[in-house]
């Protein structure tokens, strides 16, 4: 109960911040915006020449498209800022202020900054993800929405936790700020596809390296019925086997962090 309050008093306090600078939201939209209408300009030249890509129709990655965007957003909103603050806190030598408090360090530092323009990415994304779904030719199933729902936040988790693991290494490495962009970059380019369209060692690499097919190509399955059981158990087995590990790897960060008190 006491980290459900914390991350709720860090998420209100984020918010009535977010409310000073009300103009980010529609700045943030419009670039929301224009990232969809190039991502259905590129939809609309590829399915002129074909009517599905490599067993995927216009509608299926309109909705993949929705799941990215909306994910994308998740992650600016608070994980990512967050994170940023954290690495830069870890330069400074001045984490000591979230350490001593009487909190779990993880959690306040995984929500200490909120991005609200961000918000726009998540909205965008599922208007785009019930587009692509009205657009289905069958109605989507309550198990069909369950799987989606439970893949959904498994993969949140594994992406919040392979986050988590780059930017504990700012505890040995000075600056790691461009990792975070890296992801984002690659993130939004290869996530607005689905893996399977991707030669072998890059779908391996998008699903054991970075983990973008957990992020949004499974997600995706679920809904479109293509989704197999052993990889609808693979993403909730592994997204606990990622918290386990992120966790012990943050544990083991914080004794060699050396700050102003040290």
């Amino acid at each position: 109960m006491h980290t459900l309050v914390v991350i709720r008093t860090y998420l209100k306090l984020g918010f009535l911040n977010m409310l000073q600078y009300r103009a980010n939201f529609f700045f943030e939209l419009l670039g929301v915006t224009t990232h969809l209408a190039t991502a259905f300009i590129g939809l609309a030249v590829v399915f002129n020449q074909t009517e599905h890509l490599n067993g995927w129709s216009a509608s299926e990655i309109v909705i993949l498209v929705g799941i990215q965007t909306m994910i994308g957003g998740l992650l600016g909103t608070v994980i990512e800022p967050s994170f940023q603050q954290f690495m830069e806190h870890v330069r400074q030598g001045t984490l000591d202020f979230t350490l001593t408090k009487p909190a779990d360090a993880q959690t306040m530092v995984s929500l200490q900054r909120v991005e609200g323009g961000a918000i726009a990415g998540i909205i965008a994304g599922i208007v785009t993800l019930f587009a692509g779904l009205s657009r289905q030719a069958e109605a989507t199933g309550i198990g069909h929405a369950l799987l989606f729902l439970l893949t959904l936040l498994s993969g949140v988790i594994i992406v919040y936790c392979f986050l988590l693991i780059l930017t504990t290494f700012a505890f040995w490495f000075v600056k790691l700020d461009n990792i975070l962009v890296i992801f984002g970059t690659s993130f939004g380019v290869a996530g607005s596809w689905p893996i399977t369209i991707y030669p072998g060692w890059l779908k391996a690499g998008l699903t054991y390296i970075v983990p973008v097919a957990f992020a949004v190509t499974i997600p995706a399955q679920s809904l479109t019925g293509r989704l197999t059981a052993p990889w609808a158990i693979g993403t909730v087995v592994g997204a606990f086997g990622f918290i386990a590990v992120s966790r012990l790897f943050w544990r083991f960060g914080l004794r060699h962090y050396t700050g102003a008190s040290a």
